[in-house]
């Protein structure tokens, strides 16, 4: 049974930083994708952050370039969304989700496209 676990997130002032963290478990293929995504209550989920469990490039959203680095500890089985320069528009509930097998170079943006779900980190950045 695949299992996705995040953890992070909290409250911090406009420029501050966090971090979330990710583990997938009883995953029984190699190659998935893995997206950070976001959501509001007013706003569909969005796909801040996506990579391949096998490593490469992340796809950031536009917004967070610069300031989001999405990465892997293999030898943890972490994946890690590191939150830096936040500001109030970042805020979000955060969610860590995985694909199904893909064995191509490219991870899908939207939500639909990914089956496997964490439970949610609240992420909240005052002015």
């Amino acid at each position: 049974q695949v299992q996705v676990v995040e953890s992070g997130g909290g409250s911090v002032q406009a420029g501050g930083s966090l971090r979330l963290s990710c583990v997938v478990s009883g995953f029984a293929f190699r190659s998935y994708c893995i997206g950070w995504f976001r959501q509001t209550p007013d706003k569909e989920r969005e796909a801040v952050a996506r990579e391949s469990i096998l490593g490469g490039s992340p796809v950031y959203l536009d917004s967070v370039k610069g300031r989001f680095t999405m990465s892997q500890d293999s030898a943890k089985g972490t994946l890690y969304l590191q939150m830096t320069s936040l500001k109030p528009e970042d805020t979000a509930m955060y969610y860590c989700a995985a694909s199904l097998p893909r064995y191509d170079a490219s991870c899908p943006r939207l939500s639909d496209d990914y089956n496997y779900w964490g439970q949610g980190a609240q992420v909240t950045v005052s002015s």
